[in-house]
């Protein structure tokens, strides 16, 4: 028999006699805790799923000690800056020893396939099926929202004034190219 139980944000699949690690519970070393949620129970035969939590369903475990996990090396770093910094984290556990899952799993019911919804009764007259169409046609039409007024246009940007004072800046004339060819007669000779 196995269970599926939540502690400290995460989920643990768990059978009588094993050891888990977990985040920090209170206790002292011996004691006993009473885990739960249990989200899922096994008994080898039939599984039940809790919606969300399986009703009846306990996990009892004893603990074994509280201790510390590895330590994380936090490193931040700008390039070009100059700044770094160092920072550690351990964080604090406690060990578990599973001692009991009880519960009963319950196998899947002929309820749960009857309260899926049918699709349509047949049995049902076909005058009530005819005085609900026009009621429902009137329900969606009222459902509708009124449909929304278009937006106002905005007034196009006005063009600057013919007779403004800022004028264009004046092109300068190209710089003309001296060749060999343009060189004065004297040179030539």
């Amino acid at each position: 028999m196995y269970a599926v139980i939540q502690t400290g944000g995460k989920q643990y699949r768990v059978a009588n006699g094993d050891v888990i690690t977990v985040e920090k519970l209170e206790g002292e070393a011996g004691s006993k805790l009473a885990l739960s949620p249990v989200l899922m129970l096994n008994d080898g035969k039939a599984t039940q799923v809790g919606t969300p939590v399986v009703e009846g369903a306990a996990v009892t475990a004893e603990v074994v000690e509280q201790t510390r996990g590895k330590k994380i090396v936090v490193f931040k770093k700008k390039r070009r800056k100059g700044y770094r910094k160092t920072q550690g984290h351990r964080q604090d556990l406690t060990v578990l020893r599973v001692l009991d899952v009880t519960g009963k799993a319950k196998a899947p019911t002929k309820k749960a396939a009857a309260k899926k919804p049918a699709a349509k009764d047949e049995d049902a007259p076909a005058e009530s099926a005819a005085e609900d169409k026009p009621a429902a046609k009137k329900a969606e039409t009222a459902k509708k929202p009124a449909a929304k007024k278009p937006a106002a246009k905005k007034p196009a940007a006005k063009k600057a004034a013919s007779g403004s004072t800022k004028k264009p800046a004046a092109k300068k004339p190209a710089a003309k190219k001296k060749d060999a060819d343009d060189k004065p007669a004297a040179d030539k000779e």
